[in-house]
């Protein structure tokens, strides 16, 4: 009783329920939430201070920034969505707050479509190598199967591609990566595409911060090849599936492209099946399929495991 009057009360502020309403279509900076709400950082700062102690908004930290959402967990995060909800859709506050939001949305995406851009040759280079990537994809998508997931965590989600095409069958789904610029494309990305039920954090595949067994499934997609240990980050996936929860790896088989080392900063030039095996061995994880994608010149090794349950 006492956390819902904490809501509650937070909530009763004409500020604070417009913040609550932004913070509803996805993450904000208070940058962002200023400019839309024309009032001065610190006073909104501080509505979000209260907000954040109430459990009706997350605040996740990216850098010297941070980002502002509502909250999805904690006694509070479903009082947060009744709220919004509540909110008159043709209240004219809001109408022109969601105006402003648009236009701050579209600044971003511009900054990240630049960043592509600018790196688009280098990553078609080496795309032309394999099999085309809606293959790959397709291959995710038959080896995770057709039944909803409650979590899904994709490391080094670069694009956010994956959570873009998981999406649908997902309940929640967080991308994590160490690319402030790949999580500011991704974030776009998802947001075209209003999968607000989606989101991307700053984090390190060695050290996720998210406690054992908190998701249903993972994927690590053509990341471990830029990995120093990457059986570290193996075992570290497995930490945080859930018993019975499944592993997707995607990755190169052994190829001999040294520029791939010397121009793209590849770590590794692909990994041999019984490598993946031992990891998983390792890691308490049980293999259960294995496909390769023959491409020209490399091939893409596709692993599924599942964690065993104690």
């Amino acid at each position: 009783m006492e956390s819902l009057m904490s809501g509650l009360r937070a909530a009763a502020e004409p500020t604070r329920l417009r913040l609550l309403a932004l913070c509803a279509h996805g993450e904000l900076t208070v940058t962002e939430l200023t400019q839309i709400l024309g009032q001065s950082q610190p006073r909104v700062s501080r509505h979000l201070k209260l907000l954040c102690e109430s459990g009706l908004v997350a605040r996740f930290r990216e850098g010297t920034s941070a980002f502002y959402r509502l909250a999805e967990q904690g006694a509070n995060g479903d009082l947060a969505r009744t709220l919004v909800d509540l909110i008159p859709a043709d209240d004219p506050t809001l109408s022109r707050d969601l105006e402003r939001l648009e236009a701050v949305k579209s600044n971003r995406a511009e900054a990240a479509a630049a960043y592509f851009r600018a790196n688009a040759a280098r990553w078609n280079q080496i795309r032309s190598l394999y099999v085309a990537e809606s293959a790959v994809e397709a291959a995710v998508l038959e080896l995770l199967g057709e039944d909803a997931l409650d979590d899904l965590l994709d490391i080094g989600t670069g694009t956010g591609r994956l959570l873009e095409i998981l999406a649908p069958r997902i309940r929640r789904g967080v991308g994590i990566d160490l690319s402030r610029e790949m999580l500011a494309f991704a974030r776009s990305a998802l947001e075209k595409v209003e999968a607000r039920h989606c989101q991307v954090r700053h984090a390190d595949m060695y050290s996720l911060p998210f406690a054992s067994g908190s998701f249903d499934a993972v994927t690590i997609h053509q990341v471990l090849h830029f990995a120093e240990e990457p059986e570290v980050a193996v075992a570290e996936a497995a930490r945080v599936l859930r018993p019975g929860g499944r592993l997707v790896l995607v990755d190169f088989l052994p190829h001999e492209l040294e520029f791939l080392r010397a121009e793209h900063q590849h770590r590794r030039l692909g990994f041999a099946a019984e490598e993946v095996g031992r990891w998983f061995a390792q890691a308490r994880l049980a293999e259960e399929r294995h496909l390769a994608l023959k491409g020209d010149p490399l091939t893409v090794g596709l692993w599924l495991a599942r964690h065993e349950k104690v």
